[in-house]
């Protein structure tokens, strides 16, 4: 048998051989071939990268070894750590490459939960399983489901790829909530739809604002309005500040009038 390869057996019977290296100290799977020469090719180029000073930039698909795989080998011989998802690590962020083209910037503080869950991408939204379940990773940095970038969030240095903490600006956090400026006084919005969109009204502050809506919203409900409004969640106040402010908070005397047809 030739370096680097062994074989196996499918439950069909079938042989198959698979690649490995072994590098300082850590023994690294390439992948599983049908042909043992395949399997050789796999070891010889995945030997010839870590001898190598050849960069990510450099893979080629014809390259026996997978991408990922590429990825992974080239910053274990860089970085002297190894991980299974494509990450290159820098010194307080690293990147996290889908291919040559498309490549994400996640903060060092990330970086044990990137390379234990694989990040996927589907309808333009960026996910990892997680227990099961399809994670949207959006909600790791504030953005909500229902956020519009631009509106709702945006990137500061205009990278929409550079998810690092300080680069992700969030602007509206709650359902909604609008954040407005006139005249250098701030202030924000609750609006709700009903049959188009009704004011709740205006507040100095962003929570009173969220918790204008979800006053709407339970309002709305009780008048049989079957209107599906997810609630803002508030985490920073306890039940007895949530409460205090719910009951003080005025909302539209056009949605009161509403609820009592």
């Amino acid at each position: 048998m030739k370096k680097g390869v062994s074989t196996a057996v499918k439950k069909n019977g079938t042989i198959y051989y698979r690649s490995s290296i072994t590098y300082n100290g850590k023994h690294i799977s390439l992948g599983s071939f049908s042909e043992e020469e395949a399997a050789f090719f796999c070891y010889q180029e995945a030997a010839c990268l870590l001898k190598s000073q050849r960069k990510i930039t450099d893979y080629s698909s014809d390259s026996p070894l997978s991408f990922d795989k590429w990825v992974s080998l080239v910053n274990f011989r860089d970085n002297h750590v190894y991980f299974k998802n494509p990450i290159y690590v820098q010194k307080s962020y690293f990147y996290y490459y889908f291919d040559l083209s498309e490549i994400f910037i996640f903060d060092i503080d990330d970086l044990f939960f990137y390379s234990s869950h694989k990040l996927q991408k589907r309808g333009g939204h960026l996910f990892v399983n997680d227990y099961g379940m399809q994670l949207n990773i959006a909600g790791r940095y504030g953005i909500r489901n229902f956020s519009v970038l631009g509106k709702d969030y945006y990137f500061k240095n205009g990278d929409d790829h550079d998810y690092r903490y300080s680069n992700i600006i969030i602007v509206n956090r709650y359902h909604g909530v609008t954040r407005r400026e006139q005249k250098g006084i701030l202030s924000y919005r609750a609006k709700i739809h009903i049959n188009g969109d009704y004011i709740i009204g205006d507040y100095k502050e962003e929570i009173q604002a969220a918790i204008a809506y979800n006053k709407a919203a339970d309002l709305l409900k009780r008048s049989g309005f079957n209107k599906n409004y997810a609630l803002n969640f508030i985490d920073c106040l306890s039940g007895r500040e949530y409460a205090e402010i719910y009951t003080q908070t005025e909302i539209s005397d056009k949605i009161k009038k509403l609820c009592r047809k």
